[in-house]
C-alpha cells in the first residue's frame, strides 16, 4: 500500500463506534478469538513511524478484526439484513453468501433480509419485497456473476430507511457498496444515534475501482484487472496486424487509475497509460498525439490504455448517486487520434476497445472470491459484537475495522509517486522523450 496517501494530520478518530456493552458469549468454538486492544499500524515505513516515536505519540492504528468472545446481540432473537447498491462488480454475491452462511451456520441469527434493488428496498414503497435469504438460496450463487439482490443507485429519504428497519425488527445491517453507498450508511447510522436505537449498520467497501480511502484493497479489483489483460492482449494483437495499427482500450476508473495501472504492468506491452490523477496532454512537440506519430513512425503499431475518468467532466452533470458524469474519453480520445492522422496526412487503422460492463458482470476469480469469504466473514465477526458506523477492511496484511467517516474523507488515488506508477511510466516509457524500449 502507497502509504502517502494517508496523512496522519488529517485523519479523523480511528475508534470504533458499538451499539452497547458486548455481554452475550460467542456460541463459536475453536477460533481465534481478537480483543479490541489489538490493532493493526497504520504505517509501516520507519521514516513514517519514527516522527510518532520522537514525539511519544501513540501510533495511529486500525481496531484489527475478528472474532470477538462476547457479542452485542443475542443470536436467537437477532434479525438481520442486506443491502446492495451502486454498480455490478465482480464478487457480490460471494460477499452475500458467505454473510448469509456466516449469520446462521456460525452464530444461529433468527432472520436475513434480502433487500431488493439497493436503498430503495429499504423505502416505503420498494419495487419488491424483499428476499428471505437462506443456505439453500444462496448455496451456489457465488458461481455466478451479478448480485442476487438487484441494485440501483440515488439517495432515499434516511429516516425512511430506519423506520423500515425498525418496522422488521432488523438489529444489524450490512451494506455493501461504494462511496456514495458508505455517505448513506452513515447519515443511517447517525440516525439511528439519534432516536436512540440499537441497530448496527456495517459497511462492506464495494468498488471495482479499488478507491476506497483507509483500505488496501477492495473485492473485484483483482477480478477486473485480470479481465481487462484479455481485452489488452487482443488489442495489441490487433495493432500489430495492420500497418501503422493502433490499440485503444478503455478501462473503468472513474477517478482513480488502479485498473488501468495494474493492467498496464499485467500487459507489458501497452505504450501509453492514461489516469485520471495525471492531465492528459494532447496537442505540442511533447504531446500524446506527437508521441504517438514517433511511434508508429518507429514500429508502425501502438497500443493504448485509458481509464474513464481521464478528461474533462461534462459541465454540472451527476448521476443520482452524486457522481460526475464524465465524457466518454474512449470515444474522444479515438476521435482526437483519427482526426489529427487524417490532417497529416497518414493513415492509421484503429480498432477501440471497451470491455467494462463485461468486467462488472463476470463471476470472481479465485483470489476474489476467498478474499470476499474472509472479508465477509470479518465484516459478520463486527456486527455481531455490535460494531457501527465501520466498514471492514484490509491494511497491511490484515482485516481490519475502519470507521465509515475514514471510508469516505476522500478517494483512494494512484500515488504519483509511489512504486506503482513509477514502474508504469518505467514500462511504457511514455514520460520520456526518446524511446526506451526497443519493442
Amino acid at each position: 500500500m502507497e502509504e502517502s496517501l494517508l496523512n496522519a494530520e488529517n485523519l479523523p478518530s480511528l475508534d470504533i463506534e458499538t451499539v452497547g456493552q458486548a455481554n452475550i458469549k460467542s456460541p463459536l468454538e475453536d477460533v481465534r478469538f481478537v480483543d479490541d486492544s489489538e490493532k493493526v499500524v497504520l504505517y509501516s515505513h520507519y521514516d513514517h513511524l519514527k516522527k510518532f516515536i520522537e514525539k511519544d505519540q501513540e501510533l495511529p492504528a486500525f481496531e484489527r478484526a475478528g472474532p470477538r468472545r462476547n457479542l452485542y446481540f443475542e443470536p436467537s432473537k437477532l434479525n438481520c439484513g442486506i443491502v446492495t447498491c451502486g454498480g455490478l462488480c465482480p464478487g457480490l454475491n460471494d460477499v452475500i453468501r458467505t454473510v448469509v452462511l456466516s449469520l446462521i451456520w456460525e452464530y444461529g441469527v433468527r432472520k436475513v433480509y434480502g433487500f431488493r434493488y439497493g436503498y430503495n428496498g429499504l423505502t416505503n414503497n420498494p419495487y419488491c419485497e424483499p428476499l428471505i435469504l437462506t443456505p439453500e438460496l444462496v448455496e451456489d450463487i457465488h458461481l455466478r456473476g451479478g448480485d442476487i439482490l438487484s441494485s440501483s443507485r440515488g439517495p432515499q429519504n434516511v429516516e425512511e430507511m430506519v423506520d423500515n428497519l425498525v418496522k422488521r425488527d432488523i438489529g444489524l445491517l450490512f451494506v455493501i457498496g461504494g462511496d456514495g453507498t458508505l455517505h448513506g450508511a452513515a447519515e443511517m447510522a447517525q440516525a439511528i444515534k439519534r432516536r436512540n436505537l440499537k441497530i448496527s449498520i456495517v459497511g462492506i467497501p464495494k468498488t471495482i475501482d479499488n478507491d476506497i480511502y483507509g483500505v488496501e484493497r477492495t473485492f473485484g479489483f483483482s477480478t477486473a484487472v485480470e479481465a481487462a489483460r484479455t481485452a489488452i492482449n487482443v488489442a495489441h494483437e490487433e495493432a500489430k496486424g495492420a500497418w501503422d495499427g493502433v490499440g485503444l482500450v478503455k478501462l473503468m476508473g472513474r477517478d482513480s487509475g488502479f485498473i488501468s495501472a495494474y493492467a498496464t504492468l499485467a500487459n507489458s506491452d501497452v505504450n501509453f497509460c492514461f489516469i485520471p490523477e495525471v492531465p492528459l496532454v494532447l496537442d505540442g512537440e511533447h504531446g500524446f498525439l506527437k508521441s504517438l506519430e514517433k511511434r508508429l513512425d518507429r514500429k508502425h503499431h501502438a497500443l493504448i490504455v485509458v481509464a474513464e475518468g481521464v478528461g474533462q467532466s461534462l459541465a454540472n452533470q451527476k448521476d443520482m448517486s452524486g457522481n460526475v458524469k464524465r465524457q466518454d474519453i474512449g470515444i474522444l480520445l479515438k476521435t482526437k487520434i483519427v482526426d489529427y492522422f487524417k490532417n497529416i496526412d497518414k493513415p492509421l487503422v484503429l480498432k477501440y476497445i471497451d470491455p467494462s460492463y463485461t468486467i462488472r458482470g463476470c463471476p470472481a476469480n479465485s483470489f476474489d472470491s476467498a478474499f470476499c469469504l474472509m472479508l465477509g466473514q470479518n465484516a459478520v465477526h463486527a456486527g455481531m459484537a455490535g460494531k457501527t458506523n465501520m466498514i471492514a477492511g484490509f491494511w497491511n496484511r490484515y482485516f481490519t475495522h475502519v470507521p465509515i467517516s475514514l471510508a469516505v474523507m476522500e478517494r483512494k488515488k494512484v500515488n504519483l509517486q509511489g512504486d506503482l506508477w513509477q514502474t508504469v511510466i518505467q514500462t511504457t516509457g511514455q514520460a520520456k522523450k526518446k524511446p526506451v524500449r526497443p519493442f
